[in-house]
């Protein structure tokens, strides 16, 4: 497999109710994970996408049917993927934060964007249950490794990663309160799409 080439850092002409495929792969070509959802706009911090219960979750060798709605936050800059959750999430998750690369849009052929970016295996978590935690760096060590990632590129994002702990920590934004505001547009865009 090859990573895809021609990405652009904002997707032009994208509005309310597109939809958005999220892409991620692993460094080295992999496909990992694809989840199917809706555009719902942009702020300050980035393009916000729903992806309601129900939605399959899959990646080569498995997949789900996505337990709660989740919000998922493309960021204008930086590295790195947040998908937040509220309290209907059935294991308590809050915020999963992908330490990611290679960030971009690509139009789909027939209509909506595609969202590409290369799972970096480091992940920042927030649950109801364990609190505020980094997670995967032995997966992130291994693969550094295995997969040769650049020495910069190590230092980047163990960098990123260590910020995001901290940002979610303190709760600053936009990984407090301000996901909840886009759960209820989100909301009744999918109620409107049903009704």
């Amino acid at each position: 497999m090859s990573l895809p080439r021609d990405l652009v850092p904002e997707p032009e002409g994208i509005t309310e109710g597109d939809l958005v495929i999220a892409r991620a792969w692993k460094y080295d070509g992999g496909a990992h994970w694809v989840v199917p959802g809706r555009y719902l706009g942009a702020d300050r911090h980035g393009h916000w996408v729903i992806q309601p219960q129900g939605s399959l979750v899959s990646r080569p060798g498995a997949g789900f049917a996505a337990a709660s709605d989740a919000v998922c936050l493309f960021p204008h800059q930086g590295d790195w993927v947040a998908t937040c959750y509220d309290d209907s999430h059935p294991a308590g998750l809050r915020l999963y934060i992908d330490v990611s690369c290679n960030l971009g849009w690509q139009p789909l052929k027939l209509a909506g964007w595609e969202f590409n970016s290369i799972d970096m295996d480091l992940d920042v978590v927030r649950s109801t249950t364990r609190g505020v935690y980094l997670d995967d760096e032995d997966e992130f060590a291994d693969h550094a490794g295995s997969m040769g990632y650049p020495a910069e590129l190590v230092r980047r994002l163990q960098g990123a990663a260590d910020d995001l702990l901290a940002r979610v920590r303190t709760g600053a934004e936009p990984f407090g309160a301000t996901a909840d505001d886009w759960f209820v547009r989100g909301r009744r865009l999918i109620a409107q799409a049903v009704g």
